[in-house]
């Protein structure tokens, strides 16, 4: 079993920054891609950014210039800095991650999601 573990979410001011944070653990073998998404309320979940293990990036369009996804992957973990936030990046973000599992017959892959973590920008 594989765990996605979200922090950094918080209410800020326009134009203010934050840093989410999103630390894997379990049974791991590898992982492949990782990503972020967010939903805002009323809204459908949505792609903001995604990385690689090789540090290949995509961005949505609406953050492309203001976010900066990265991971560490001695660390399992992935980031998404945040600058220049608007009102409009309120929502829940989600970390999710591709994994190769480790079990008894050796490995799997599964897609993960973390539980969310509130960021609200206030104007």
């Amino acid at each position: 079993q594989v765990q996605l573990v979200e922090s950094g979410g918080g209410l800020v001011q326009a134009g203010g920054s934050l840093r989410l944070s999103c630390a894997a653990s379990g049974s791991i073998f590898s992982i492949n891609a990782m990503g972020w998404y967010r939903q805002a309320p009323g809204k459908q979940r949505e792609l903001v950014a995604a990385i690689t293990n090789g540090g290949s990036t995509n961005y949505a369009d609406s953050v492309k210039g203001r976010f900066t996804i990265d991971r560490d992957n001695a660390k399992n973990t992935v980031y998404l800095q945040m600058n220049s936030l608007k009102p409009e990046d309120t929502a829940v973000y989600y970390c999710n991650a591709d994994v190769s599992v480790v079990a008894a017959w050796g490995t799997y892959e599964y897609n993960y999601w973390g539980q969310g973590t509130q960021v609200t920008v206030s104007s």
